[in-house]
């Protein structure tokens, strides 16, 4: 068994090497997507955000896109209705930048199984440029941002334009899993799979298109039942024969304050979708990672010498490699949080098996099955139980009202 997970983890460290090395040419590689902005016609954009609850740093987060360093953009925040509390969040962004084209569309919209689509498809309709940005409530973005992404767009062959996302914050031991995750396996991946092997991995928080195109594969109502609508988009544009491209310019996902059962929970869906969407493909994951094949011979065999000096090494690299991209990243982490990378990776691991044995999705308050292309289907046994606000829910809460 010893020699098995060595040779199994032999091929993740491999796999760490080439995701480091796909990272750093995004980084390094000081492109030059806002040169060229400044002397062309910058279109138009409708920035679409659907809100539910209150995210980490939710004012925050809202208003980087009320400073961005473009001529005509407006913003549309979308919630199902007024009583959710982030519809005050937005009524304070609003109230803060009048000159600012921003509207605030309340409407109850049950159209899919889907409730991110059901935020957009009331937003889609009041958009009134040619060009959709997609951004969850989560991210926070620089100046220059909107001229970085639209800059793509003077190429005719592209359809689509996605982000580099890193995680920053971390207050909490969840928080901290999830950047640790957003800034190795996710950003590796991403980039890995941009790089070397040239297929598009749209993730949602960031997503740049035009109207006609999404229009072009059937909009938001062909997308309505699927939990990963925003990989789906991202295929059938491309399918139609645009390219679909990964911007160098990187963004923010917030994460201050979470629980580590909320940080399984959200991995395990993403897992059961990625298992749905890629099948076979999803094995690769498991023996990426280094960390985990790296402890088995622990777990199940005589705690040898050997199996310990595999487990140290192994786990000595991925902290330092991790450490390394977020330096390239400047996620802004405490160097002594990285030595929690093999706990996470440990526990990344450990869910990895769910996806294969469960395919019930829970999501913001309902139970679905999950079928093939991550399809939705209703399940009879719903989510009833309303947890009360705790002492991070509370703080959360009093930080995203009490800003002006």
């Amino acid at each position: 068994m010893f020699w098995i997970c060595a040779g199994v983890a032999l091929v993740g460290v491999v796999g760490y090497l080439l995701q480091m090395t796909a990272v750093r040419s995004f980084c390094v590689s000081t492109t030059t997507e806002n040169s060229g902005s400044l002397s062309r016609e910058m279109p138009g954009v409708s920035i679409l955000k659907p809100l539910k609850g209150l995210d980490d740093g939710l004012f925050d987060n809202l208003e980087s896109f009320c400073t961005l360093d473009y001529p005509n953009y407006e913003i549309i925040f979308a919630l199902q209705n007024r009583n959710d509390p982030a519809f005050k969040v937005a009524a304070k962004i609003k109230e803060k930048y009048p000159l600012r084209d921003i509207s605030i569309v309340t409407e109850y919209c049950d159209e899919g199984l889907n409730p991110k689509v059901n935020n957009l498809i009331p937003a889609y309709k009041k958009a009134g440029y040619g060009l959709i940005l997609i951004s969850d409530s989560n991210v926070r973005v620089e100046r220059d941002y909107l001229s970085a992404m639209t800059v793509h767009m003077q190429d005719p062959a592209v359809g689509l334009v996605s982000s580099v996302i890193k995680g920053i914050g971390g207050r909490s031991v969840g928080a901290v899993f999830e950047n640790l995750h957003l800034n190795s396996f996710i950003v590796g991946s991403v980039c890995f799979l941009d790089r070397y092997l040239g297929m598009p991995c749209v993730i949602g928080k960031s997503m740049l298109m035009r109207k006609k195109d999404l229009d072009a594969i059937g909009g938001f109502a062909a997308v309505k039942d699927l939990l990963a609508e925003d990989y789906i988009i991202g295929q059938r544009i491309h399918e139609m024969g645009k390219r679909v491209v990964l911007s160098s310019h990187v963004i923010s996902n917030v994460n201050e304050y979470w629980g580590v059962k909320r940080f399984l929970n959200r991995h395990t869906r993403w897992g059961k979708l990625r298992w749905h969407i890629g099948g076979a493909r999803y094995l690769p994951e498991l023996i990426g990672n280094a960390v985990f094949v790296a402890l088995l011979p622990m777990l199940f065999a005589q705690t040898a010498g050997r199996s310990v000096l595999l487990a140290a090494a192994v786990c000595s690299l991925k902290v330092t490699r991790d450490y390394y991209i977020g330096k390239k990243l400047d996620a802004g982490m405490n160097p002594l949080l990285y030595l929690l990378v093999p706990i996470k990776d440990f526990l990344i691991g450990c869910i990895w098996f769910v996806p294969i044995l469960d395919n019930k999705v829970a999501w913001r308050g309902n139970k679905y099955l999950i079928g093939r292309e991550s399809r939705l289907f209703p399940c009879a046994a719903e989510v009833t139980r309303h947890p009360r606000p705790g002492i991070i829910s509370s703080i959360r809460t009093k930080l995203a009202l009490s800003r002006s």
